[in-house]
């Protein structure tokens, strides 16, 4: 991977409905060119998928919490029944205080309570610790 891949990378995540003819234009090559290489980044695997950023709060998930959950086995098989709740954004298998690290986004401390019983019922779990998010500074993706 070069300058050129990474500065279409750092392109396509601040927008990623820029034409592979602006794209190639910014890297001074033609769109054709871009598209190969985007295509490439694809096919390595660099390039997951193409997604869009959502604001939260607009859909009503205004609640954010990070949840650290106690298991009394290897919580790493656990994760197809973790994503199975929609509420969990994101789930790690972590070193530290706890098995695993949920983000987890609500409409209400209510549905966040449900959230949690959700995770209770799931094999292993042990217990919970759960952090409320007052305000986000801000979010982004490392480029």
């Amino acid at each position: 991977m070069d300058d050129i891949d990474r500065t279409l990378i750092s392109l396509l995540q601040e927008d990623a409905t820029r034409s592979y003819a602006v794209l190639g234009q910014a890297v001074g090559l033609s769109g054709g060119a871009a598209h190969e290489r985007v295509r490439k980044l694809r096919e390595r695997g660099v390039i997951r998928r193409t997604t869009i950023e959502v604001d939260q709060e607009a859909l009503g998930r205004t609640v954010t919490a990070y949840v650290l959950v106690d298991g009394s086995t290897w919580m790493g098989d656990s994760a197809d029944r973790l994503a199975a709740i929609p509420e969990i954004e994101e789930a790690h298998v972590i070193a530290g205080p706890a098995s695993v690290l949920l983000k987890v986004r609500t409409s209400s401390t209510q549905q966040l309570q449900d959230v949690l019983r959700r995770v209770f019922s799931v094999d292993g779990v042990t217990g919970t610790q759960t952090v409320v998010v007052l305000e986000t500074f801000f979010e982004r993706t490392l480029k």
